[in-house]
């Protein structure tokens, strides 16, 4: 009869619960590959461009390190689509906008920097001195300031992401609807930026750049420094992609893409994680546009077209969503294409393009990286399967 009530308690304890084990931010051959491309950017890459002759077949010619690293910036947004459409399924028409926001920042800089050397010999940038401007306008204000800059490239646009996504979640809009509004956000924005009235060079933007904290743009040592540095941006910001997906808060996003309403029945509020992910994407797009102008050599509206917001979204979907690399491969083989069919067939890359992205959706959902990883373990199982 005393065995009764200890059976009952027994049965009515509860089992623990066993959390899944901590995922390693990389494996061993993730960390394998990783020093390889931190090597192949910081040690090898110079050596190939500054040290071996340029008669060698080895040399690394000035227009492989301007096409690598303005690439390399492409790959910066690629990896913030994956982290905002990928892993938590808010597909983005307009993060063109935040890469042409931290553009023109680094762009006003810039042009501070060319002080008497422009062609009317001024202070004042020389579209100011054509347009009859008589002095800078309010938000020119810390151009002169590399700080100030580096500062503005982070806040402006994590403060434009952050008050549209704010009413944007709140508001629960989602799907192609939001979609629409960010391709809508930043189609406004190129019409603002195309007026000379706002102090952003109107259709032309900014250009004839001189010098960057008082060093000469134009030298190989300044330009393999910047390539060089935009490797080692891309690669951190990897690293803090891959730590946010292997986290609790990654673990959360994903739950948010796959069943948003059992998040919320679960006690988690969505609004902040997409807010948090949103404004994080948009300031990763925001660096690459900075990092890209200097590079480049001009920065205009144009880069806020909804064709350029749309081409990151087929970097992330050719490479493979939720992959991390994938986005990465993808700009760089899309990317790659396109600077070689504009000169060998200007007419059909837009066609090239279009058909990629149908190719894409039809038959390689999981995208590149997804199909490799389907013909290795299509492998593995056949391998055993003939095994005895």
């Amino acid at each position: 009869m005393d065995r009764a009530p200890s059976i009952v308690a027994a049965a009515a304890t509860p089992e623990p619960v066993v959390l899944p084990a901590a995922r390693p931010l990389l494996t061993r051959a993730g960390w394998t590959a990783f020093l390889v491309a931190l090597v192949t950017v910081c040690a090898l890459a110079p050596v190939l461009n500054l040290v071996v002759p340029a008669d060698s077949p080895f040399h690394m010619g000035e227009y492989a390190v301007a096409l690598i690293a303005r690439i390399m910036c492409y790959a910066i947004c690629a990896l913030a689509m994956d982290l905002i459409w990928g892993y938590t399924g808010i597909l983005s028409l307009g993060h063109g906008l935040f890469f042409a926001l931290g553009g023109y920042a680094m762009g006003m800089y810039l042009m501070r920097q060319i002080g008497r050397d422009g062609n009317y010999k001024s202070d004042l940038p020389d579209f100011m001195v054509f347009l009859d401007w008589k002095a800078l306008p309010w938000h020119w204000t810390f151009s002169d300031s590399f700080v100030a800059t580096c500062l503005l490239v982070v806040l402006v646009p994590a403060a434009v992401a952050f008050v549209f996504g704010f009413f944007a979640f709140r508001s629960r809009i989602k799907g192609v609807y939001f979609s629409i509004i960010t391709q809508a956000l930043t189609y406004a924005a190129m019409l603002l930026f195309f007026r000379n009235e706002t102090g952003f060079g109107g259709n032309n933007g900014f250009t004839d750049f001189k010098r960057i904290l008082g060093v000469p743009l134009q030298t190989p040592s300044m330009r393999m420094t910047l390539f060089v540095f935009t490797g080692l941006t891309l690669l951190g910001f990897f690293l803090l992609a891959r730590w946010l997906v292997t986290a609790k808060f990654g673990r959360v996003l994903q739950a948010i893409r796959d069943a948003e309403t059992r998040v919320m029945f679960s006690g988690y509020n969505p609004v902040g994680y997409k807010l948090a992910i949103w404004t994080l994407s948009a300031v990763m797009c925001g660096v690459a546009g900075a990092l890209y102008v200097p590079q480049v050599g001009i920065i205009n509206p144009g880069e806020m077209s909804p064709a350029n917001s749309i081409e990151i979204a087929v970097w992330a979907a050719v490479g493979g969503r939720a992959t991390l690399i994938g986005p990465i491969v993808g700009a760089f083989l899309v990317s790659g294409a396109k600077s070689w069919l504009t000169v060998s067939a200007p007419e059909y890359w837009l066609y090239f393009l279009g058909g990629l992205f149908i190719v894409v959706t039809l038959f390689l959902p999981d995208g590149l990286v997804g199909l490799a990883r389907r013909l290795r373990l299509a492998g593995a199982a056949a391998l055993e399967a003939k095994a005895p």
